[in-house]
């Protein structure tokens, strides 16, 4: 008697992580690799190239000024035209100006002006991928899974900072920072690759609007109405800020005057990403019912790296530090998106999150810009212990908003007929960490 075959076992996936998912969370994980890597070479190719810490805070600010002007344009681009277009396009100007930034890095001629300006360009092509990026996964899971599709895909994507950040900083003290950047161009060159290949024949099409103007003020009345939103973006405009100086200018700075160069820095990241990882595992199981009452909560950590740079800790503190804010902080980035998901429309996710990202970038370049007048005036400890003090009382003034504390989830959602969300094997598609 013959034995029948026993019958192949096809891998099975959840509903909503579809063959789009799949390609998204892959060209998330490859662009993360590369720009882990990248934000620590560009530092560090300022100051091989001469300058000193208010040259790495220009550059740094050079990149974000850009990122704040077309923010607002590019999030209503991104709900007039197709998102995935919208993001192919940013991902091809990023890979030309990262190219260009490595050859000029490698062949030893690189001006300060020249970086300063392809830092504005790669600003200029996440102005317009983030609000699209955003946009299109929020609009692309249905409502009972969401927090763990958001959790699940940050924690893929926050994962690539473990090995991006450690080994871009092994390479810019090996074989220098030129190198990284060059990795960084062909990681965008994946990823645009990638997105190309998406299938969003079922995603509804969008009615014409009367104009971008209109547009924009129609996500500002979503934007205003809502104290939770618009008082959690005001908080986020200082701590980004504060926090983007440590990272991009103190850090790297304490790093190469008392840590011993790259190679550690690069390690306390990778430590943060790591974090991010455990976090994103803790989110796919916990599902907070005041959510963003837990991820406010969750932002008073982030004063932590600033206080451990100003005294400086050595760098196994360090480690341990950044890793805990890691977990703190994916905390917060799933309640925040779980919160735009139940409660924003989706035909103006995009624009919405534009003003989001806006509010959350504007002061960036300026802090950036003044880290190193900052250092003469107070010295870094005293900068670095400022930074720490906005961050705690930024916080806990958010907390004092009855809607920030009350928010619930919602356990279902309603989904739209023929919209994205029913589609689940068709959309969905990434976000940049906040």
């Amino acid at each position: 008697m013959t034995t029948p075959p026993a019958p192949r076992l096809r891998p099975r996936r959840p509903a909503w992580a579809g063959r789009n998912y799949t390609l998204l969370t892959t060209a998330a994980v490859v662009t993360g690799l590369g720009n882990a890597g990248a934000l620590i070479a560009a530092a560090f190719a300022v100051l091989e190239a001469g300058g000193d810490g208010g040259d790495v805070g220009l550059v740094a600010a050079a990149r974000t000024l850009p990122l704040v002007v077309f923010l607002l344009i590019g999030g209503a681009v991104a709900d007039r035209l197709p998102r995935h277009r919208v993001m192919v396009a940013a991902n091809s100007l990023n890979c030309l100006s990262q190219a260009v930034f490595a050859v000029l890095v490698l062949s030893g001629e690189a001006r300060l002006w020249q970086m300063a300006v392809l830092s504005a360009l790669g600003g200029a092509g996440q102005a317009f991928f983030s609000p699209a990026a955003e946009g299109m996964l929020l609009s692309s899971v249905n409502g009972e899974q969401a927090a763990r599709a958001f959790a699940l895909f940050r924690m893929g994507m926050n994962g690539a900072q473990i090995g991006g950040a450690a080994l871009g900083g092994a390479l810019v003290a090996v074989v220098g920072p030129g190198w990284v950047l060059a990795v960084d161009a062909a990681a965008f060159a994946v990823a645009g690759a990638l997105r190309s290949l998406l299938d969003v024949r079922a995603v509804a099409q969008r009615e014409p609007g009367g104009g971008i103007l209109r547009d924009l003020r129609e996500g500002w009345r979503e934007f205003v109405g809502r104290p939770w939103l618009w008082s959690i973006v005001v908080q986020f405009s200082v701590v980004n800020a504060v926090v983007g100086a440590a990272e991009a200018v103190f850090g790297p700075l304490v790093a190469e005057d008392q840590l011993g160069g790259a190679r550690p820095w690069g390690l306390a990241l990778a430590a943060f990403g790591a974090g991010t990882v455990l976090g994103g595992l803790l989110m796919v199981r916990w599902r907070p019912r005041r959510m963003l009452l837990a991820g406010s909560l969750c932002v008073l950590p982030l004063a932590l790296p600033s206080a451990a740079l100003a005294v400086p800790v050595p760098v196994v503190p360090l480690v341990v530090v950044m890793f805990l804010v890691g977990v703190s902080v994916e905390v917060f980035g799933v309640s925040w998106m779980t919160a735009l998901h139940q409660e924003i429309p989706e035909d103006k996710l995009s624009r919405v999150s534009a003003y989001d990202w806006f509010g959350s970038v504007a002061m960036v370049p300026l802090a950036t810009a003044l880290a190193g007048p900052a250092e003469e005036a107070f010295g870094r400890a005293g900068s670095l212990w400022g930074c720490s003090a906005l961050i705690l009382a930024l916080t806990l003034a958010v907390l004092t908003v009855p809607d920030v504390r009350r928010l619930r989830r919602r356990e279902t959602e309603p989904v739209a007929e023929g919209g994205p969300a029913a589609a689940t094997d068709t959309a969905p598609e990434p976000v940049s960490p906040r």
